[in-house]
């Protein structure tokens, strides 16, 4: 029929056509959907005529909705104001360089001077190393039951949730600093027992991840958020910038006795070694160690070229003095975790141990030479409206640690390196919520707890 040029394939494909055509106008398809559309519509303009117009009143309130569905930071709001919007507007940048150490209440300026003062003063006397080495348990366990938390020793420093602490090393006077995820920090005169003893001051544009007080030097306060690594200088009222970058920071340990340089951990996984005593803003050198995120980093006690690096899945020990740029290798990977790990800490006296808080609800603890013991199960599922739980070892003694809870009543866990559950920090009365970030005194028996809506608590 006109084909004949054709090949034989072509020839056979041209007849499948137009058998397949011949089929489906068989079917009717195009007659059956116009039929199908008229029914539907026809349906629907039925129930538009049943269906009465709902009255709208010009006073009827706006249904409320819960902030997290809508994932939103809850705000604070005090009675008798108007709510503010869901969608809350950044936060204010702070300025880069240094920044007059003024408070965000600057109308109590004599309460401030005093707070300050007080800081000056307990810096320069020089506090008593305590006795760290092996514990008696008992006695141990006795002088935790000792600790008490009362209604005076409860006070909100910070508007936000809290992300890390520090205490000073006084043994006259407790003094917490407390960072939240505004980039506040919180300064708490607890012995003050007034009102006036807690004042907030705003050294960062972004969450404070980290803060130490100097180990030689007290007066300097050291916190470091996502952009920035600051020293608050009480003795010049001022907080330097010693480091910036925009590779956000997760946390920050000292690499010397004399707090002059740090190693800092980023979140994209590589860390970076910082020296105050060089010029510029800078870090001296950045280092890919190969983790896909690096949450946290210590140095250890003893040794302190070695430094614990915690990421997604891995718990790494390396020698900074052979960091590089890339192609850097750890030497000694500690075993047994499978998903996220939130913190890893040598002990304190001989660094011997490692102590580690996994997703996977376990703790777990490495002593020396990789021997493992067996994890101890804990509910570390706190969620994204909480700080994740990080396992600190008591200062004063090198096998015991402390942990937050999940549990009912709301507690803080001591335990032993053994597994064993010494003592919960508890008081139904006082204590309603989980203290995510919790402080030890380095020689006093002070404990302080803090949680998600910036509110410490101090056994």
């Amino acid at each position: 029929d006109g084909c004949s040029d054709l090949s034989a394939y072509e020839r056979k494909r041209l007849k499948n056509i137009t058998e397949n055509a011949k089929f489906f106008a068989a079917l009717k398809l195009h007659e059956s959907a116009a039929r199908l559309k008229q029914l539907t519509t026809k349906r629907q303009s039925h129930a538009t005529k049943r269906a009465k117009p709902k009255k709208v009143e010009e006073d009827e309130p706006a249904r409320r909705r819960s902030m997290r569905l809508l994932r939103v930071e809850p705000l604070e709001v005090p009675l008798l104001e108007t709510p503010a919007p869901l969608a809350a507007e950044p936060y204010p940048q702070v300025p880069v360089g240094p920044l007059p150490m003024v408070p965000e209440d600057q109308e109590n300026s004599k309460w401030v001077e005093a707070l300050l003062s007080t800081w000056m003063r307990i810096s320069e006397v020089k506090a008593e190393s305590a006795d760290r080495g092996t514990p008696d348990i008992k006695r141990y366990q006795e002088s935790l039951s000792s600790m008490v938390l009362s209604e005076e020793n409860i006070r909100k420093v910070v508007k936000g949730r809290v992300c890390s602490m520090a205490i000073h090393p006084s043994e006259s006077t407790i003094l917490v600093a407390a960072g939240d995820k505004r980039g506040h920090v919180g300064l708490w005169n607890v012995s003050c027992g007034t009102e006036e003893g807690a004042h907030t001051f705003i050294p960062h544009s972004f969450q404070v991840n980290c803060m130490h007080f100097s180990p030689c030097n007290p007066a300097h306060l050291l916190s470091l958020s996502n952009d920035t690594l600051r020293c608050g200088d009480v003795t010049r009222a001022v907080f330097d910038e010693i480091c910036r970058s925009e590779n956000n920071f997760s946390c920050f340990d000292f690499l010397e006795e004399n707090a002059c340089s740090a190693i800092v951990s980023q979140w994209d996984g590589a860390v970076a070694v910082v020296d105050r005593r060089t010029p510029g803003a800078s870090p001296q050198l950045s280092a890919d160690i190969g983790f896909s995120r690096t949450r946290t980093v210590h140095v250890h006690p003893v040794d302190k070229q070695y430094f614990l690096a915690a990421g997604s899945v891995d718990v790494c020990v390396f020698d900074v003095r052979y960091l590089k740029a890339k192609g850097n290798k750890p030497l000694s990977s500690l075993p047994g975790h499978t998903r996220s790990v939130a913190s890893a800490y040598f002990s304190p006296v001989t660094g011997s141990r490692v102590v580690t808080v996994c997703a996977d609800d376990r703790l777990s603890w490495i002593h020396e030479e990789g021997r493992s013991s067996p994890p101890c199960r804990h509910n570390n599922n706190t969620g994204r409206w909480l700080t994740r739980f990080r396992a600190i070892w008591d200062p004063k003694q090198e096998h015991c640690f402390l942990v937050g809870s999940m549990a009912q009543p709301r507690q803080i866990q001591v335990f032993q390196d053994t597994g064993t559950l010494l003592h919960s920090f508890q008081n139904t009365d006082c204590l309603a919520s989980v203290c995510s970030i919790n402080v030890v005194h380095p020689s006093q028996n002070i404990l302080v707890g803090s949680n998600s809506s910036g509110r410490l608590h101090v056994f």
